[in-house]
């Protein structure tokens, strides 16, 4: 065995294995996007709610409200807020114990802590641990305060004005929150008090503390009760208007997909009604059994993915962009954005680099390795790929949902362009996630590992296989049953069509309607 071999297999290989364990566990207990995700959505269905339709030609916009939203989106809204406090009231009370932990800990921690959710690990001394567990304690208070608002607001709108002021009058005894938030639920309690009291600054509390569905509505109550006509009929006509524009966004991100699962829906079953009727002559076993001709062992599979993928992903590209004299965290929202992608580019260069000259010896490749055609039926297979991707990556994404219960961790690229309403980022996140991230990851995971895998197991496995991994990949937990599901349907895609742009087209299609959606929710 040579001292290559040696090193690659009982170095390098445990270490990146050892790395992505730690950071795979790393993401136990940090909170899901989709948890985050789920408020927006409910915070433009209130928008959507409020929606009156005074003209009959609105009539079809009134049946697409009623159709989203169905009979009760107050009370769904407030079962989603309560679940969120939950939550948030789970992770405040681990950090303020890990601030316990520390408190009595000497100056040097002799072991990692345990992960927390939406907490940075802590570093080797405990006052360093202590300043960013103390910062993520204020953003957890901040967060429960708001949610404590808005809940308020919810039970009063359905009549449960004790219970509402109840929650608002725990909020005020509360005295780890910000002044601003005591103030406003105070604001709120004289309002829906009997008799009401209304305070001098109601009008700039609410302004400044409260936003969208919650402003509008609580804005309409103290204008009332103040007798403004002229600015009641301005904040209704605003909340209408807002109101609209709320329906037709659930509308878009809600009519595409249902319309195109459901036609995905239907080319699964004619798909797998032909097999049975037709065998190997069905479109879906076509090239099923047939392997790649390989001339490479499993040196070179981990030469590959150990030293071109994991280690120029995790260690080799972040410690030179960490030698960048830039100012971190970075604020501007196109920086980051401009970061994350020349970040990414230089990973995949740097791995598609290496699976070049570890493939050179081995060139001219055998046929169908890497093979792009224009003029074959790719686009077909990818379009058609993805409609069949999303009634099976939904269905197995609702049952890691109750497997996780909200945990797991996700992609921070989500959270990123959820929040960014720059035209500009946005782009640039397009082309990180829609353009470069298709190319590479496919060229990687379906044009090379895939193919390599058939040398030693059946087609079958490798698509398998080389999902997990592509899943693995990405460190987070909650995402790996998901998106071994997405590779399956990406590797069935490959093997039949022998096109990686069929693949490539179904993964930009897919990481382009995720991005279309979390721009329009964000946009609220």
């Amino acid at each position: 065995m040579t001292l290559k071999r040696l090193i690659l297999i009982f170095i390098l290989t445990p270490i990146a294995v050892l790395l992505a364990i730690s950071q795979l566990f790393a993401s136990w207990q940090e909170p899901q996007f989709q948890s985050r995700l789920e408020l927006y959505q409910t915070n433009i269905a209130l928008q959507a709610q409020a929606w009156q339709s005074e003209d009959s030609s609105d009539r079809n916009l009134q049946t697409i409200r009623e159709a989203i939203l169905g009979d009760q989106p107050l009370e769904s809204a407030t079962k989603q807020y309560q679940e969120a406090r939950q939550s948030v009231q789970a992770n405040l009370d681990k950090v303020n114990s890990k601030l316990a932990q520390l408190g009595s800990q000497s100056e040097i921690t002799p072991s990692p802590p345990k992960p927390l959710p939406d907490v940075p690990p802590t570093t080797k001394t405990s006052k360093q641990g202590k300043q960013q567990l103390q910062k993520s304690l204020k953003q957890l208070q901040k967060l429960l305060a708001e949610l404590d608002l808005r809940l308020g607001i919810l039970q009063a709108q359905q009549g449960q004005t004790d219970t509402a002021l109840k929650t608002w009058s725990e909020l005020q005894q509360r005295s780890d929150i910000n002044p601003e938030f005591g103030e406003t639920a105070a604001v709120l309690s004289g309002m829906w008090n009997n008799p009401p009291r209304l305070l001098q600054n109601a009008q700039e509390r609410i302004q400044k503390n409260l936003e969208g569905w919650f402003r509008s509505t609580t804005l309409v109550k103290l204008y009332q009760l103040q007798q403004r006509q002229d600015a009641l009929s301005a904040v209704k006509a605003t909340q209408q208007e807002t109101a609209a524009q709320a329906v037709l966004k659930l509308a878009l991100i809600g009519t595409i997909p249902t319309l195109a699962a459901l036609i995905g829906l239907i080319l699964l079953i004619l798909l797998f009604a032909q097999r049975l009727l037709k065998g190997k002559a069905s479109l879906l076993a076509q090239n099923a059994d047939i392997p790649w001709s390989t001339p490479w062992d499993g040196e070179t599979i981990l030469q590959v993915f150990v030293v071109g993928f994991f280690f120029m992903g995790q260690i080799f590209v972040p410690l030179a962009l960490s030698l960048i004299p830039i100012p971190r965290p970075v604020a501007d929202v196109r920086f980051q954005a401009f970061y994350v992608l020349v970040s990414y580019l230089l990973v995949a260069s740097g791995a598609l680099l290496v699976l070049y000259f570890s493939l050179k010896p081995f060139f001219a490749l055998p046929e169908f390795w890497f093979r792009f055609r224009f003029q074959d039926k790719w686009f077909l297979w990818g379009l058609g790929g993805y409609c069949a991707a999303l009634p099976i990556v939904v269905v197995v994404s609702l049952i890691n949902q109750q497997l996780w219960q909200g945990q797991g961790g996700s992609n921070p690229l989500l959270q990123l362009a959820l929040e960014s309403q720059d035209g500009i980022a946005l782009g640039i996140f397009f082309s990180t996630a829609a353009i470069a991230a298709p190319f590479f990851e496919e060229i990687l995971f379906r044009g090379f590992l895939l193919p390599s895998l058939t040398r030693y197991l059946p087609v079958w496995g490798s698509i398998l296989i080389s999902s997990l991994l592509f899943a693995i990949a990405h460190l987070s937990l909650s995402e790996i049953l998901p998106l071994t599901a997405l590779g399956i349907v990406l590797g069935v895609v490959y093997t039949r069509s022998r096109n990686l742009l069929a693949p490539m087209l179904l993964h930009s299609l897919w990481n382009s309607g995720t991005l279309l959606s979390l721009f329009v929710l964000g946009s609220n």
